[in-house]
């Protein structure tokens, strides 16, 4: 009787944000926003925290919502990686006379 193992991976971490900086190489910086109470006042606040991520094929722009999943540390501070683009920013081409 022979036995089959398979490797579970644990559950990861994943959050979706915005994207406000790819000037990096195979890097992006993504904007995470949630809604909170306020401890004492219990006013509902947005709390933002900005995250780097691996873009290994440098896909995603600034504007883009994206889905981002916890990693194993890839740098000093890279410790998620781009999981897929959901939407891409509208650019609005102005042209200036």
């Amino acid at each position: 009787m022979s036995e089959t193992t398979v490797a579970v991976r644990g559950n990861r971490k994943e959050r979706v944000g915005v994207v406000v900086s790819d000037v990096q190489s195979k890097t992006i910086v993504v904007k995470v926003e949630r809604r909170t109470a306020h401890p004492r006042y219990h006013k509902i606040v947005k709390v933002s925290k900005k995250f780097t991520a691996h873009d290994e094929n440098n896909e995603a722009k600034i504007g883009d919502t994206v889905r981002i999943v916890e990693t194993r540390p890839l740098s000093k501070n890279k410790r998620w990686r781009l999981v897929e683009i959901i939407s891409h920013a509208i650019k609005n081409d102005v042209v200036e006379a």
